[in-house]
């Protein structure tokens, strides 16, 4: 197989997707002919620095294909890490190159808006030679695993909220209730219903010492910068929906608070339940949701938003209708997934069902033992085992942990035996590293709630 001039081995392409090139595959023979060296340093808040080193051609037969290179691996670092000051260093015809693409009128313009957003600063692209790269500074948070007084956990979810009160990691009580939260512009109606999870939590316990929360979006300093819970709320309500959490927590006492990504949170309750670290948590639902902790259970301060991460190459790649790019996560590992493989795999969905309503059509399908269906839960597997070997070139992996509605019964299985199929056969090192797993019950035990109230450290 060959993409923009370079070679790459696929043995099992996906079954409906044949023209899939996967990032990650066509990375690595990339690099092995790759000799001129350059840098990328990305800067995000807290003067945290996380530097690449890797190599181009730099050959001018080979300008496209260096710039193609260039470009996904910008694109991956600023959705998996996060930043709002990218130094491309060793090579100013790439970075004026990005330079043009990262404006609010150019190619990326999404991703420019969603950087201002997030860190309330125009994101920079600087072209500096390579022996002038920033130094790396990574700062890994601690946090999670804290079992001792008093605690309340509280889960918000884009349909339900779940709140907890947890006495030395124990849970005591806890609720789920319906809510509203994409459908309000009012930033009250979410404070209200905060506060009142918050209250009714306090309630079962002698005392609070501290709160924990497990929201949907991106969060600096406990303030929600973007969240899909909030995306009704007009921007120039925003200090009320920033403040959100600390207000409700200020109600109920002094007491520490942290809010950290449902993704991150997810990781940190597999990592609780195993036990282990170097765990990523992903979740195919309404999209891609991802988490990660390192080896000694904390996160790193990364927005893990692979949903917006490159993983397909092919000009044919579906478009994300939100941030406009093509070949993203959110297309590959979703119920947007089952979806769109449906006329390939022959199957006429009623255009009058909800988007949650297909992907249940299509599982009906598959618990039937479809070969439809079948096609396309393993053509996700394929998809996913090929993105495994992406994912673990920037992340330190021992366990995956695969989530969501659709990794549910047999399309699930299907999903995760195709995987671990094919690493084993053409990624045997990885595999052995790696495991790729659902949930199980030692999981389980530690639900999103219980997880989220062991955030803080009591002083």
């Amino acid at each position: 197989m060959q993409y923009l001039g370079i070679e790459y081995q696929m043995k099992h392409p996906p079954k409906l997707d044949p023209t899939f090139i996967p990032f990650g595959v066509w990375r690595e023979a990339y690099l092995k002919d790759a000799k001129v060296p350059i840098s990328i340093a990305v800067e995000r808040d807290r003067g945290r620095v996380s530097v690449h080193h890797t190599f181009i051609h730099g050959t001018p037969e080979m300008a496209e294909t260096d710039y193609r290179y260039v470009e996904r691996y910008v694109k991956f670092l600023l959705w998996s890490i996060g930043g709002f000051k990218v130094s491309v260093c060793g090579c100013p015809e790439l970075a004026k190159k990005l330079q043009e693409a990262y404006t609010p009128a150019g190619e990326r313009q999404f991703d420019y808006t969603f950087v201002q957003q997030m860190y309330e600063k125009d994101l920079q692209i600087l072209d500096l030679p390579l022996d002038a790269c920033p130094a790396a500074n990574e700062q890994a948070e601690p946090m999670g695993g804290n079992m001792d007084g008093c605690r309340i956990g509280f889960d918000a979810g884009g349909s339900d909220r779940k709140v907890s009160a947890v006495i030395d990691g124990e849970c005591v009580y806890s609720e789920e209730v319906i809510w509203f939260p994409k459908l309000n512009e009012d930033p009250d109606y979410h404070y209200e219903h905060i506060l009142e999870a918050f209250k009714t939590a306090a309630s079962k316990m002698p005392r609070v010492d501290a709160i924990g929360v497990s929201s949907a979006g991106d969060y600096i300093d406990n303030e929600p910068r973007v969240a899909s819970l909030f995306i009704k709320v007009p921007r120039e309500n925003w200090d009320k929906v920033k403040t959100i959490y600390t207000r409700a927590a200020a109600a109920i006492g002094d007491v520490p608070l942290v809010v950290a990504n449902d993704g991150d949170v997810s990781a940190l309750a597999g990592a609780i339940g195993l036990d282990a670290g170097k765990l990523m948590g992903l979740a195919m639902g309404t999209s891609e949701a991802v988490g990660y902790v390192d080896a000694d259970k904390n996160v790193l301060g990364w927005i893990n938003e692979l949903a917006f991460a490159p993983v397909d190459l092919q000009a044919g790649a579906m478009q994300d209708e939100w941030s406009t790019d093509y070949g993203v996560g959110c297309k590959y590992f979703s119920q947007d997934a089952v979806i769109k493989l449906c006329p390939a795999a022959g199957i006429e969905l009623p255009e009058e069902l909800s988007l949650a309503e297909k992907l249940k059509f299509v599982q009906k399908l598959m618990e039937a033992d479809d070969p439809r269906a079948q096609a396309i839960f393993e053509t996700i597997g394929a998809y996913f085992a090929y993105t495994m070997v992406l994912y673990s070139q920037f992340y330190d992996l021992d366990y995956m942990m695969l989530m969501g509605r659709v990794m549910s019964g047999k399309g699930g299985d299907t999903i995760l035996k195709v995987c671990n199929d094919i690493l084993a056969e053409e990624y045997p090192a990885l595999a052995a590293k790696c495991k790729v797993t659902l949930p199980d019950e030692k999981m389980r035990r530690v639900g999103q709630a219980v997880a989220a109230a062991s955030l803080p450290k009591i002083q």
